[in-house]
């Protein structure tokens, strides 16, 4: 389980630094390191991870998909921000969504920190979801989350895990100023979804 687990934690390292350059194939490693994942999670008892690496493969897949040149110019989606409403709504689902599968897992099985373990994993999905958008604020959740997740991965004795997502604490400042950084260099657009460009909204 070690070799797999250190297998992992290289692919999901080749994932990060690809998704900081803003390169499409970090998709294609997330995928392989959540597959790994998948079975590791199940072993150390956290089911609510094990159940988000499910997520995370088809977000890999949608993610490709929004990176991916579109349209007859081969237009790349442009990094953006969301407006407070949208992160005020995606902290309260959130929570109300720890608490409730918390309880659950409490209750009706042996998972280990049932609600920390719902508390990443909810957290993850939405971020994971920004990150297939390019919304800037990304990782400012990955930064919260990936804090707690180390606590989380000692706690069950995943010891290469652990380390991983402290060097994401690393990876994550320059995540964030590399994609504000291509903001400046994108032009302001007023797109027709929740997003918005830099000319319309501050991180």
């Amino acid at each position: 389980m070690m070799a797999w687990e250190a297998l992992a934690v290289v692919l999901a390292i080749t994932y990060l630094v690809l998704a900081i350059r803003q390169n499409i194939w970090c998709w294609a490693a997330a995928a392989i390191s959540t597959l790994i994942y998948l079975f590791i999670m199940f072993e150390a008892k956290l089911y609510m991870e094990s159940v988000l690496q499910l997520f995370y493969l088809a977000m890999a897949a949608y993610g490709w998909y929004q990176w991916r040149a579109h349209g007859q110019n081969r237009e790349v989606l442009q990094v953006r921000t969301w407006p407070i409403s949208h992160h005020l709504f995606a902290i309260a689902s959130v929570l109300i969504l720890v608490f409730a599968s918390g309880h659950l897992l409490t209750q009706y099985s042996d998972a280990a920190l049932p609600h920390l373990d719902s508390f990443t994993t909810w957290g993850a999905v939405i971020a994971t979801y920004m990150v297939a958008r390019k919304i800037l604020e990304n990782w400012v959740y990955w930064f919260v989350i990936d804090a707690v997740s180390v606590g989380l991965y000692l706690n069950r004795g995943l010891l290469l895990t652990a380390v991983l997502f402290a060097f994401y604490l690393v990876l994550i400042v320059i995540g964030y100023r590399s994609w504000r950084a291509s903001m400046a260099d994108a032009k302001p657009e007023i797109p027709g979804g929740f997003e918005r460009g830099l000319g319309s909204a501050e991180a």
